[in-house]
């Protein structure tokens, strides 16, 4: 058996109509696939990502700082709810627009290609996989009418599953049992209802699932003590380690942890005695998280890592107007008019469901040994002093791409059994 670290989430963006009653859906009707009328365009990616890399990072910073919550475990994907609001902006006009590429860090066109070049490279192999599936689904309703540029858009940078269905018990069904397949079955149940306003359903799905490049052994397992930040002591299983990318900055120690391949890793960063994780959180920046990732010293570091499974779920409306998203949850103001129009009243977003999941653990046994004769001269040098960082206290860490050096999912661990 080999060690798996699995994380999937979704970003629900549902996008409805003023609240008006209507009824009459017909509940006989399955679900259309709208694609099979839509043909891509053929685009060119892009080889090199790096220009666009530190709007990510900036955006993922800005998103986590928004969503973090005192004292709970906080868990969010910048890069789905990046791929869910990009393909929504689409569909956005005027000022609503404006808004959605400020808080987004690009333009429109800007994001429609980078999404489309990421997902187009994204590595995969039987020991680590990275996935990102998008769908977005309509009402059959008479009262909406699509644009037809939109599902153009989406189907020439997404690669979205776009669906016509009646919006009744089954549809949600459907949509969840899509949602599940996606995410490997990690998220379950995500859409509780369909409210009679709801007019779309714009969706992202990541999932992954990856080993580490160095499997933990049972004797690097140990039982120890998780102290919150209000004193409280928790008892849970630490995996112990010997890494060799260490970060620090004024606030904060750290180190970096490899996936098979070295193509994604984990990355720890516990704020220094004295420093709250909040308090930790509000300094960081895009570019000073990006110095840091792309800095670490290479050196030998001793860690532990408590094993942990959690999940998270938030509606992000207030979270990404307090960013400067207002218009695209204003029922008079909003302008969605690329998305279609609607004979029930003005489009604009209703909600943004966030659900995530991760689980961190040991399974199986690997052993491994290396020993090294360099012969050389020159003169003496004092031996380095080892580092250390145990996670025996809240911290922040992250899922990142080591490619582009983005951080694709960010969490705070506050309570080992949350």
């Amino acid at each position: 058996m080999y060690k798996k670290t699995m994380l999937a989430f979704l970003s629900l963006l549902l996008v409805c109509a003023m609240a008006v009653n209507l009824s009459g859906c017909a509940t006989t009707v399955q679900a259309a696939n709208l694609m099979e009328g839509v043909t891509p365009n053929k685009v060119t990616a892009l080889n090199d990502l790096s220009d666009q890399n530190a709007a990510i990072t900036d955006f993922a910073i800005r998103l986590f700082q928004t969503s973090e919550g005192s004292g709970k475990n906080t868990l969010v994907s910048p890069l789905s709810v990046l791929c869910a609001l990009a393909m929504t902006a689409n569909g956005a006009e005027e000022e609503t627009l404006q808004q959605m590429e400020d808080v987004l860090g690009m333009t429109t066109e800007e994001m429609n290609l980078y999404i489309y070049s990421y997902m187009q490279a994204l590595p995969q192999d039987e020991k680590y996989k990275l996935s990102l599936a998008n769908s977005i689904w309509f009402t059959d309703h008479e009262r909406f009418t699509v644009n037809q540029d939109f599902l153009q858009a989406t189907a020439d940078y997404y690669e979205a599953d776009i669906y016509k269905a009646p919006f009744n018990e089954q549809t949600c069904e459907d949509i969840n049992n899509w949602i599940k397949e996606k995410t490997d079955g990690m998220i379950q149940g995500a859409l509780d209802e369909i409210p009679d306003s709801a007019l779309m359903y714009l969706i992202n799905a990541l999932a992954f699932d990856a080993e580490w490049a160095d499997i933990y052994e049972k004797h690097q397992v140990r039982e120890g003590e998780f102290t919150k930040e209000d004193g409280t002591k928790q008892e849970c299983e630490f995996m112990y380690s010997t890494e060799s990318n260490y970060f620090e900055d004024e606030k904060a120690t750290g180190f970096l942890k490899y996936y098979k391949s070295g193509k994604y890793a984990f990355v720890a960063l516990l704020p220094k005695e004295g420093v709250s994780v909040s308090e930790y959180i509000a300094s960081l920046t895009g570019e000073s998280l990006n110095e840091l990732l792309s800095n670490p010293q290479n050196t030998t570091v001793y860690t532990s890592l408590p094993k942990f499974e959690t999940s998270y779920s938030v509606e992000m409306s207030e979270i990404l107007k307090s960013m400067g998203m207002t218009e695209a949850f204003d029922v008079d103001n909003a302008d969605f008019e690329g998305l279609g129009t609607s004979t029930g009243g003005n489009i604009f977003i209703s909600r943004v469901i966030h659900k995530t999941y991760i689980s961190v653990e040991e399974k199986g046994t690997k052993a491994a040994a290396v020993t090294i004769v360099e012969p050389g001269d020159g003169a003496a040098m004092e031996p380095e002093q080892p580092k250390e960082v145990y996670l025996d206290r809240p911290f922040v860490y992250m899922l990142i791409d080591c490619e582009n050096n983005i951080p694709f999912f960010i969490g705070t661990m506050m309570d080992v059994q949350g």
